[in-house]
């Protein structure tokens, strides 16, 4: 059984007609969607991760926001929202495209905002071997929105250190005052 078997299936289990004419290429149209949603699972983030010499540059590197659409793992249902990543090079550095990249990556999986955020810093923490990294994701959880409680406003907002961020509280400061400045 394929992905549109099983979406025609769901169809008819909420009470709908998939032969309904308007319904005829939601399976498809699904199937598509979810290789694109999912894509993530085919790519590996470490692989496109590509380093320089830091040439000297010992001081923070970031790059904020960079939007993210994720799916909820619990309730299959979309979250999406900002992540903000910095990082203070050692020996190396990597392009600043990779970051977002990297984001989209692990965001592109069934996914939950806390494991995401990890997922983001421990990459570049373990491939960059960095002095520090800092990561802030924050997010609109639609399975909070459109169900359950029901609170449209209600933000999500995720952290994770490692290195000098974790052990300089001016320098996590710092990530935070920069992140806040357009």
């Amino acid at each position: 059984m394929n992905i549109q078997d099983h979406i025609r299936e769901i169809l008819k289990l909420i009470g709908e007609d998939p032969e309904r004419d308007d319904l005829i290429e939601t399976p498809q149209r699904i199937a598509d969607s979810y290789k694109e949603l999912f894509s993530g699972y085919k790519e590996d983030p470490r692989k496109v991760i590509k380093t320089f010499e830091a040439n000297g540059y010992e001081e923070m590197i970031l790059v904020k926001n960079i939007d993210y659409f994720s799916t909820c793992e619990h309730h299959m249902i979309p979250f999406f929202g900002m992540a903000h990543i910095a990082y203070i090079p050692d020996k190396k550095i990597t392009g600043l495209s990779k970051l977002p990249r990297i984001v989209d990556i692990f965001a592109r999986r069934l996914q939950n905002q806390e494991r995401l955020t990890v997922q983001v810093a421990d990459v570049l923490h373990e491939e960059l071997n960095p002095k520090g990294v800092a990561v802030q994701v924050s997010g609109r959880h639609l399975c909070m929105c459109g169900r359950g409680v029901k609170k449209v406003d209600a933000e999500t907002v995720t952290t994770a250190f490692r290195g000098a961020f974790k052990t300089k509280p001016d320098l996590k400061n710092d990530f935070f005052n920069q992140i806040k400045t357009s």
